[in-house]
């Protein structure tokens, strides 16, 4: 079982990598390194030996290997990622990079998207190496760069460049998952992650004839644009079920004792109440227009504008996606993927995802485990390139009124210290033996 110094180290961790801007503005604007030195000196502290690895100076990933006890097991990858968002220091109650802990609680940038799984996984390391704990399986740990853009120097870099570091393994575990989910009725719900929509990011791209604004002008850009636009922003996706989802449906429904009819999922969706959030984003495809780009001086019409989508896919849904983005684009509006990473999916009766619902059991009897799909992404799409099967598992146990989903990207991103502790425990009997 975690000591009381792996519970202590976990919170100085996140306190101190928060305190360490990571801030990742896309572009390639951004310097994972000194988290990455940090990661890695901790690493070494438990007798490993990291390696750092960059395809872009300063765009720092870190892996080591844990040897375990049973060579014919499979190893198990074990990741979080090192950057964050960007945060506006105006905004906030405290600083985002003051890693300060106040009454209980951690704030900063990365509180919760990832730097306390990043921590966990340090002080769990290093309760290991004290106490002289092996794990059954082979673990591979790795930090990585530039999650929050593209990944091109952070896992797709590892998995294109470097899979020989990951030999051996056939799964993976890394953030969004385990975390207490209150119903407001009592109940608290530990969803665990087994499967992510794929992310299809859009560019969409209107011509035109250009002219002075004040003329007749029936080939506008913009107007073009600004229709395509309303037409992806309104269009209502049919429904969709992959069995992660059919699986979350029916063990939701089971809890609640209402029958599982998936002929109807929206009226479904609605007995579940405050549960359905972490369902309804997985139902169906979707597309979020998210920025526009155009003119250049009020009195004059461009030729060109230019919108930007956020599109997630399901698994199989991405035919019926090209398809819908073509017709509601229209003759006059081009599109195409920016960037796009495929959808995953991970079994729900497998020895790990058992082992994952043992854990958080263990140490939360109170609470239910469900799976659950996510609704964007991780870094485990670029490892599923390798074989490996992702789960989201960050287990954190947190109080009632605590939305931990509104703080991904939010102002005043914070984790509670206990929530931690109960993260390093579960983490720590997981791992042990999965």
């Amino acid at each position: 079982m975690a000591d009381q110094q792996a519970l202590d180290e976990v919170v100085r961790f996140t306190s101190d990598l928060i305190r360490i801007d990571t801030t990742n503005r896309g572009g390639g604007d951004c310097r994972e390194r000194p988290a990455a030195e940090y990661a890695a000196e901790q690493l070494a502290g438990a007798g490993l030996e990291p390696l750092m690895l960059e395809r872009t100076k300063g765009r720092t990933n870190v892996v080591a290997r844990i040897e375990g006890s049973d060579p014919s097991a499979d190893a198990l990858l074990v990741h979080g990622h090192l950057d964050v968002v960007p945060a506006e220091a105006a905004d906030w109650s405290v600083h985002p990079f003051s890693g300060e802990v106040r009454d209980g609680v951690v704030w900063g940038r990365g509180a919760v998207d990832m730097k306390n799984m990043d921590a966990m996984i340090l002080s769990v390391v290093r309760g290991w190496a004290r106490q002289g704990v092996r794990p059954r399986r082979d673990l591979v740990i790795a930090f990585t760069a530039d999650e929050e853009a593209s990944a091109e120097d952070g896992s797709g870099f590892l998995a294109d460049e470097h899979p020989e570091l990951f030999e051996g393994c056939t799964e993976g575990i890394s953030e969004s998952g385990a975390f207490t989910f209150h119903d407001g009725a009592g109940r608290q719900i530990y969803p665990i992650a087994a499967g992510e929509r794929g992310t299809g990011w859009l560019k969409l791209t209107a011509r035109g004839r250009a002219g002075h604004g004040s003329k007749v002008n029936k080939e506008n850009a913009v107007t073009r644009l600004a229709a395509a636009v309303t037409r992806i922003g309104e269009h209502e996706w049919p429904l969709r079920l992959t069995p992660t989802v059919r699986a979350a449906l029916t063990e939701l429904a089971a809890l609640y004792g209402i029958e599982t009819d998936l002929s109807d999922v929206d009226r479904l969706l609605e007995k579940l109440g405050p549960a359905a959030q972490l369902v309804e984003a997985t139902v169906r495809n979707s597309a979020n227009p998210t920025m526009l780009e155009a003119g250049y001086k009020l009195n004059v019409i461009p030729g060109e504008a230019v919108a930007y989508v956020d599109g997630r896919c399901l698994a199989g849904g991405e035919d019926e996606f090209r398809a819908t983005l073509d017709l509601l684009t229209g003759p006059d509006v081009d599109w195409e993927f920016s960037h796009r990473e495929v959808a995953l999916q991970a079994p729900v009766d497998s020895p790990t995802y058992a082992g994952m619902r043992a854990a958080v059991e263990e140490f939360a009897p109170e609470g239910h485990v469900v799976p659950y799909c996510m609704s964007g992404g991780t870094d485990a799409k670029q490892f599923s390139r390798l074989g490996i099967t992702g789960y989201g598992f960050t287990p954190l146990k947190l109080p009632e009124g605590f939305d931990y989903q509104a703080l991904f990207h939010g102002v005043d991103e914070r984790v509670p210290v206990e929530a931690l502790h109960f993260g390093v425990r579960v983490l720590d009997r997981f791992l042990r033996t999965a």
